[in-house]
């Protein structure tokens, strides 16, 4: 298990960064509704996961608030990791190989599950409900 620190102690933090998929979101959101894509901010690059058609990881890197083809909306701050930089992605690169992106899914494997996935693993938090839930109800 990661070293983890979930208050606002010392270590680096990790923030959630969500971006809308649609601009129906802007009267979606203030009903606890949306579709959102999210990415993690970890030693500042964030991180996320996308679909292609190839058995590769899906997992990339960006700077963060800038993911391609979104419109950030918000940040969420997750807690620290007492994780180094070197460690932080070692974890990244051991984790990417459970996400390729022909087996991205919508509603089961998503770009939110791979954000709670790390978030678990470093604060022992999981990402806010609104961020995935029209997968669960689909």
């Amino acid at each position: 298990m990661a070293a983890q620190n979930g208050g606002g102690g010392g270590g680096t933090p990790v923030v959630l960064n969500v971006y809308d998929l649609t601009p129906m979101n802007n009267y979606l959101y203030w009903f606890g509704l949306g579709i959102f894509h999210s990415g993690i901010e970890v030693h500042g690059m964030e991180y996320g996961f996308g679909a292609h058609e190839f058995p590769a990881s899906g997992v990339f890197e960006v700077e963060p608030k800038s993911c391609p083809g979104f419109v950030y909306r918000r940040s969420v701050r997750m807690g620290t990791t007492n994780m180094s930089r070197a460690e932080f992605r070692s974890f990244i690169e051991n984790l990417a190989g459970k996400y390729n992106g022909n087996t991205y899914h919508l509603i089961s494997k998503n770009c939110n599950h791979f954000t709670d996935d790390v978030c678990k693993n470093l604060t022992s938090k999981s990402i806010p409900g609104w961020v995935n839930r029209l997968a669960r109800v689909g």
